[in-house]
């Protein structure tokens, strides 16, 4: 049997099913407050997250540094910045963000990658080639707590939540427009080979969470008694040590290292005073 909807109906129910979710699905970061929207189950993502992680470290291709001072330094710090994270949020009488998290610390042996994440529950990997960047256990903190960041914040759950959003909203719009957005997207994709989509929402919903990162972090690392100061020198590092391949800002998910710089210095005598160690 085949059934009609005319356009204005549709929309109806498709604007009051969207903001069920949206409406259910809303929250906001821990400390910065800002509002978010998750349509992606956090457990499941966690999950996922997991076993990719253990893929990672069975894979041949990695090659994992199992003992030493540096995986030592990194489990140390990471210990204190998620004890330090989880006390200061008991401590406001609200709930704990990485309570359900199941902290992980791995090094891989590769020093062309001047990296480190953490993926969604916890699981952190840091690569050697960062470490000559970080310099000191300060230098390490800062990166540590912006990865941790990432992971408090839940971006990955946001990230993906906005992906899917934009691709709900540009095939609607191509049903009643005739395919537009679309054709709009690929005529400009092939004259200049950028994506519209990806350097108008994406990219600078990207810095901004970057930069929230960055602020968080800054937070995390302070709260856990490192010297917040080193931060701006560490983006120096790797400002030098990218030199002449960072992107334009506009074509990149991430800060550049002076607008960083910049922020972080506004942000270190604020978070010193408002963030400071906190008893363990």
């Amino acid at each position: 049997m085949r059934y009609s909807i005319n356009r204005r109906k549709f929309l109806e129910l498709f604007g009051c099913s969207c903001c069920g979710v949206f409406t259910t699905s809303c929250g906001n970061v821990p400390i910065t407050e800002r509002r978010q929207f998750k349509l992606y189950p956090e457990a499941t993502i966690n999950r996922q997250a997991a076993k990719a992680y253990e893929k990672l470290k069975n894979s041949k291709k990695v090659k994992l540094i199992e003992k030493g001072k540096d995986l030592d330094n990194i489990k140390n710090i990471g210990k204190k910045i998620a004890k330090s994270v989880s006390v200061f949020f008991e401590k406001r009488g609200e709930t704990d963000p990485t309570k359900n998290f199941d902290w992980e610390y791995i090094l891989i042996d590769n020093k062309k990658v001047k990296n480190a994440w953490c993926m969604p529950g916890g699981k952190i990997a840091v690569y050697t080639g960062i470490l000559e960047v970080a310099k000191n256990k300060d230098g390490l903190a800062t990166i540590m707590g912006h990865e941790i960041a990432h992971a408090v914040a839940k971006h990955s759950v946001e990230r993906m939540s906005a992906a899917m959003a934009i691709n709900v909203g540009v095939t609607l719009t191509d049903i009643f427009t005739g395919g537009k957005v679309s054709q709009t997207r690929n005529t400009v994709g092939r004259a200049t080979g950028m994506d519209i989509l990806q350097l108008g929402i994406m990219n600078p919903f990207g810095r901004k969470q970057e930069t929230e990162a960055d602020y968080l972090g800054l937070i995390f690392a302070s709260l856990s008694g490192y010297n917040i100061k080193e931060s701006t020198k560490l983006w120096e590092r790797m400002q030098e040590a990218n030199k002449g391949k960072e992107p334009p800002q506009f074509m990149s998910t991430h800060p550049s290292s002076e607008n960083r710089i910049k922020n972080l210095e506004g942000w270190i005598n604020k978070v010193m005073i408002e963030y400071p160690p906190i008893s363990i």
